[in-house]
């Protein structure tokens, strides 16, 4: 799930200082602290949004969950953490407004919390674990913030009719610790 997409340059390979690793450096493989809780990388996504520029996010698993982190890093660097939700719960003019008119609601309101829409995002999707950069899937997504610009619910289309959605919360980078690759 991309959330607080912020573009930057194509991943390299890892060239990180191993006294000082952090959200940026992530990699399949790698483990982290999160939440009183060891996470490991199991997939990375890369979202092409052209002209060079690239976004990066991850599905990390601990012993008993599973989610998403979203890397950002536009003008300080962010890790959203979000989890999908079932497309169904969404509110009926979500889905109706992306067929119908191209475009969701300006505003979801969603377990009693507001969301206004505020960015949309059209690029190129792919898992690089199981997927080659010929290979990746038409992608296209809308971000919502609350009041407080902390929790998010991203909106993601891939192709004609293939629709997810999840809700994240922003945290600073210092709210993941611990960072190492793994053999």
């Amino acid at each position: 799930m991309p959330f607080g997409f912020f573009k930057k340059k194509k991943k390299e390979e890892s060239h990180y200082d191993p006294t000082n690793i952090g959200i940026t450096d992530l990699r399949k493989g790698y483990v982290l602290d999160f939440d009183l809780q060891t996470w490991e990388v199991t997939e990375e996504y890369e979202y092409d949004w052209g002209d060079n520029d690239f976004s990066y996010e991850f599905k990390l698993e601990s012993a008993t969950d599973s989610v998403f982190l979203s890397v950002g890093d536009d003008d300080y660097i962010t890790g959203t953490v979000s989890r999908k939700i079932m497309w169904g719960k969404l509110p009926e003019d979500v889905e109706d407004g992306i067929l119908q008119k191209g475009k969701p609601p300006k505003q979801i309101t969603f377990e009693g919390i507001t969301y206004y829409r505020d960015s949309k995002s059209v690029g190129y999707w792919r898992n690089t674990t199981t997927t080659d950069g010929d290979d990746s899937l038409e992608y296209m997504c809308w971000e919502y913030y609350d009041d407080t610009e902390k929790n998010v619910i991203t909106l993601e289309r891939f192709g004609d009719e293939e629709f997810e959605a999840s809700k994240g919360i922003v945290y600073s980078p210092d709210a993941f610790s611990n960072i190492l690759p793994t053999s």
